[in-house]
């Protein structure tokens, strides 16, 4: 894995460091994939704050840490707010169809659940 220069780098996996048992791991928790939903609806990058996830900082931060060491998410400083975007071209060049499958199949969860 790549190492983080400073405090405010934050490292990243390359794209031949990205796993698929990774991936899916990040890919499996209801918090990550909560994340990754946002994050694909919105297209763009979006603040760590912009997320209201029913946990603690703490663990709130746990779980952004999962998805960027798994090569789902990628994190960057913008002034003081670490802003995440996804790694949709990298996922679709290692795994086709991978992430667009699993958002649609979490958006038919959703309703099947009432969530949505």
């Amino acid at each position: 894995m790549t190492s983080a220069t400073s405090s405010r780098t934050l490292a990243h996996p390359s794209c031949d460091e990205i796993r698929l048992e990774g991936v899916l791991h990040a890919l499996a928790d209801p918090m990550r994939m909560c994340v990754v939903r946002e994050l694909a609806s919105d297209g763009g990058e979006l603040a760590c704050s912009r997320f209201d996830l029913p946990v603690t900082k703490s663990t709130s931060t746990h779980h952004f840490r999962v998805l960027r060491e798994s090569g789902v998410i990628q994190q960057i400083y913008r002034g003081t707010a670490k802003m995440n975007r996804l790694r949709r071209e990298d996922l679709e060049a290692l795994f086709p169809g991978l992430l667009g499958s699993v958002l649609e199949a979490a958006e038919r969860e959703s309703r099947r659940l009432g969530e949505s």
